[in-house]
């Protein structure tokens, strides 16, 4: 029986304990499908998962890995044959069921989108949830009339990795992009990805006890949450919105109502884990076209197996610029 390598999580005296192992493939969970993964990457949620935060994965042993991308090795659907390049993310993957911390996955075969055509394996997890969740974003900002002549657009977060593809995105479409970060040092790397104005991570957000402040922000991508978010909405114009995708800054969200009922303001939650699939294939044909596979190079870093959990501790500490692809091969 074939086996391989996996980062294997054991829950041993209340703590998350990870070991790399040798699995067989009769480890493997149910599944149409079974895929060779050529690549993963590292996201915050994988970052909490391997810390054993916020009880994301309740069964142990466990292998983490929200997304992969690899090539199919056996399948039992007719929509995928031996050799088909596929790409999952989401559908709790990595917290319910087995994910891609490992060299082989079995999964629902209406869980796989076929790789596009002119993005390869490591590209396509160098986007990743983060990348992934960054369009969805910015599809939900145009539907709801945000053009690059409607004015700037912020993303908070935005040396992070959902931050980074999305400031990417909205330079190669036209907008004016604002990155707001907490880093001095990430300056010139936001530069390079596109973003035409930066600001502090204070300055994004309006004062205390000011339900409304200049309009200033056609629409936001936030990737924070918690009290940013709520910071945010004061400055935003009359009819923009705001992408919200990201909790790091905590789910409380302290706002004011007067930005919606005076300025006709709109909240949009974005969530990709369970996006159906016709709009996950959008997304992934738009992040093809719209996102400059140049910037997305610049913006990441590769990792084995060995490198997660160290490298998960610091993602969960902002320590970490744009996104981290884990290469299986090393």
């Amino acid at each position: 029986m074939a086996t391989f390598r996996a980062l294997v999580l054991h829950e041993e005296g209340g703590r998350v304990v990870p070991r790399l192992e040798t699995l067989d493939d009769s480890r493997l969970p149910e599944g149409e499908v079974t895929v060779r993964v050529e690549y993963s990457t590292l996201n915050y949620k994988d970052g909490m998962i391997l810390e054993g935060q916020g009880r994301l994965v309740r069964a142990y042993p466990h292998v983490p890995g929200i997304d992969f991308a690899g090539t199919v090795e056996q399948s039992t659907s007719p929509d995928f044959a031996p050799g088909d390049p596929v790409i999952l993310t989401g559908w709790r993957v990595g917290e319910v069921h087995w994910g891609g911390f490992a060299e082989r996955a079995r999964v629902k075969a209406e869980w796989l989108v076929r790789r596009p055509a002119g993005l390869s394996a490591r590209q396509s997890m160098a986007i990743g949830t983060a990348g992934f969740t960054a369009m969805l974003a910015v599809i939900a900002l145009e539907r709801h009339g945000v053009t690059p002549q409607s004015g700037d657009v912020l993303v908070t977060g935005a040396a992070g990795g959902v931050g980074s593809v999305a400031i990417a995105i909205l330079a190669k479409l036209g907008y004016h992009a604002t990155a707001s970060t907490g880093r001095t040092e990430m300056h010139d790397y936001l530069r390079s990805l596109g973003a035409k104005t930066i600001i502090n991570r204070a300055e994004a957000v309006a004062p205390p006890g000011k339900p409304l402040v200049t309009e200033r922000w056609a629409g936001c991508v936030d990737t924070v949450g918690g009290a940013v978010l709520a910071g945010v909405l004061p400055a935003v114009k009359y009819g923009g919105s705001v992408a919200a995708c990201g909790n790091a800054g905590g789910n409380d969200v302290p706002a004011n109502v007067l930005p919606f009922l005076l300025r006709g303001v709109s909240l949009l939650g974005i969530d990709s884990a369970m996006k159906p699939m016709p709009e996950r294939r959008e997304a992934w044909a738009r992040l093809t076209r719209d996102l400059p596979l140049d910037k997305l190079d610049a913006m990441t870093s590769v990792i084995g197996l060995g490198d997660l959990v160290e490298t998960g501790g610091k993602i969960l500490s902002g320590q970490i610029r744009g996104r981290v692809v884990v290469d299986l091969a090393r």
